[in-house]
């Protein structure tokens, strides 16, 4: 049982589930051509953003010495910028950083005039960018990675606490119920049932207990209804199965778009979005 509480456990853990579903799953949402697709309609529903519960998030932030003028943050997948456009109006002065090209168009569209110098936008994969050449080691108050792919391993987890002086907060999955058109089409693509358990933010979690560092942790159940178009829905599948089956498009197009057009009313699909998110607030240094 001792095994449990060591940093090797958790590490080890968390690296060798790579055989099943989940990893799969989050192979599939983790490239930049996906979220380039589903940039379109991401955070655009109202219950969406409300679910993303911002203000319980920032007051969590302020509870632990973390919110504060003229601070500085580094946000890893920032997606359209919510956290990012938040924390500048409150003072901050943020690197927001991610992969795709058109998540980062909707925060620009969204970026005011008065919060354009406190903000600096970066297309990088958070897996690639090396924290010692930018001078990043120590260099921001607050770090943040927020339903972000970028933190999908140890070692990148381990590579955003190293750039934090004060503290960090991360959300992810803790549970998700995939929408039946996901479920369908992975079992007619990858000829099992779709068998995903979102798992590396409790991963995360734990590990952090592990290190002696003791998050605040709560869990939000969000869910949402999106309306999309056939193609739109098609291209986002599209780019998630090329990532996860052996299939070429070529092969997966005409299979996604026949059952798409089967499911569809006018051209367009409902998709009922439901899960339980957790978000982890912690100090690198718990006894300052």
């Amino acid at each position: 049982m001792e095994n449990i509480f060591t940093e090797q456990f958790w590490t080890d853990t968390w690296q060798g589930d790579k055989a099943g579903d989940t990893y799969a799953v989050h192979k599939g949402f983790s490239t930049p051509e996906y979220w380039d697709k589903a940039s379109a309609t991401y955070n655009t529903n109202k219950k969406e953003v409300r679910d993303r519960r911002l203000e319980k998030v920032l007051a969590v932030l302020e509870d632990k010495g973390l919110l504060f003028d003229g601070m500085r943050v580094l946000d890893i997948g920032c997606g359209t910028g919510m956290m990012t456009l938040a924390l500048a109006g409150r003072g901050a002065r943020v690197t927001a950083v991610d992969f795709s090209t058109g998540m980062l168009d909707r925060l620009r569209a969204d970026l005011p005039e008065t919060l354009e110098d406190r903000i600096t936008l970066l297309k990088e994969d958070w897996h690639g960018v090396d924290i010692r050449e930018r001078g990043w080691e120590k260099a921001f108050d607050l770090v943040l990675a927020f339903m972000s792919p970028g933190v999908a391993t140890p070692e990148a987890f381990d590579k955003m606490i190293r750039c934090a002086v004060k503290g960090c907060a991360i959300r992810g999955w803790a549970a998700r119920r995939q929408h039946p058109i996901l479920m369908d089409l992975w079992e007619k693509i990858m000829d099992r049932p779709l068998d995903d358990k979102p798992q590396s933010i409790l991963y995360k979690i734990n590990l952090l207990f592990s290190k002696g560092l003791f998050p605040d942790v709560h869990f939000d159940v969000v869910e949402w209804d999106q309306t999309i178009s056939l193609e739109k829905e098609l291209d986002n599948q599209l780019a998630f199965f090329t990532r996860v089956s052996n299939r070429p498009e070529a092969e997966l197009r005409p299979l996604i778009h026949t059952y798409l057009k089967g499911q569809a009313k006018n051209g367009r699909l409902n998709k009922k979005q439901k899960g339980l998110t957790a978000t982890a607030a912690f100090l690198v240094d718990p006894l300052i």
